[in-house]
């Protein structure tokens, strides 16, 4: 089983989280997700995450300590994510590399279809009732 080491970011910006929705051709396709990519070889979880939100979304953020890691396994691959929070810096959303992108609450999180390997971090922020602000 091929194993994927991925990082994502849980980017706060006035007390909402930033989601992404997959590409509909792509593994997991139209699930939300936190944003984020696959680690390169030689790259830290805080490096691949600035590029990948770079190139996926167009913005700049600070990448900050590390939440959690999940490990889960899908029918093809196991990936292991490294959750981290982070925070916005500047630039305007695009989404350039994902379907579409949400600003939301962590309360609202609840409503989104989910991937299945994000689905403990959304459980992590609505079980603690962590407030998301900066």
């Amino acid at each position: 089983m091929e194993e994927i080491a991925v990082a994502a970011a849980v980017i706060r910006n006035n007390g909402k989280v930033l989601i992404a929705q997959r590409p509909e051709c792509s593994h997991m396709g139209l699930k939300w997700e936190f944003p984020g990519g696959k680690i390169e070889p030689g790259e830290d979880a805080a490096a691949c995450l600035k590029r990948e939100i770079r190139e996926e979304l167009d913005l700049e953020i600070e990448v900050g300590r590390e939440l959690m890691v999940v490990e889960h396994k899908y029918r093809d691959r196991k990936v292991i994510m490294r959750c981290h929070w982070c925070r916005y810096l500047r630039g305007e959303a695009k989404a350039l590399e994902c379907r579409s992108f949400k600003w939301v609450s962590a309360g609202e999180m609840k409503s989104f279809d989910f991937a299945e390997a994000d689905r403990p971090v959304v459980d992590f922020l609505l079980k603690s009732n962590l407030n998301v602000q900066d």
